[in-house]
């Protein structure tokens, strides 16, 4: 492969990145994307979030983080996605898609543009009930009914 095929490959790739990439920022209670609010929220405490859409102020996802009763072992944490306006909860310990360390904001940005990336969220606000459905199959690991207590 000769050096400008090369090139022109990692090019198209940083364009396409650039092009679909989607700046989600949250500032004085408002979820912004690209500088347009599109969905509000409350910080409830460290490890629960709540988001609201901006038609009727209800309610559409709590965020909730679990220690499992064991403060001080990380390696059975888990969070919950409760999708509550479609009835659908998620539960998975895969933090990778939301980690930033120890930074709440930051980590609730990140769960915005992975709904986004999904298409579970819409660029409005709105949740999509069919992609919040295959969200469920593709990432819910169904912890709570899977422990023993």
């Amino acid at each position: 492969m000769t050096v400008k095929k090369l090139f022109a490959i990692i090019l198209l790739a940083v364009s396409a990145n650039l092009y679909f990439s989607q700046e989600v920022e949250i500032k004085d209670d408002k979820v912004l994307l690209d500088g347009k609010q599109i969905l509000r929220t409350e910080k409830i405490n460290m490890i629960q979030y709540s988001f609201y859409d901006l038609k009727n102020d209800d309610e559409i996802l709590l965020y909730r983080a679990f220690d499992n009763e064991t403060p001080k072992y990380v390696n059975d944490d888990y969070y919950s996605l409760n999708f509550l306006t479609e009835k659908i909860k998620v539960e998975t310990n895969d933090f990778s898609k939301i980690a930033s360390f120890m930074n709440s904001k930051k980590a609730m940005e990140k769960l915005v543009k992975w709904l986004l990336k999904e298409k579970v969220l819409t660029p409005e606000g709105t949740l999509n009930p069919d992609r919040v459905a295959v969200f469920k199959e593709k990432y819910d690991q169904n912890i709570t009914d899977r422990t023993i207590r």
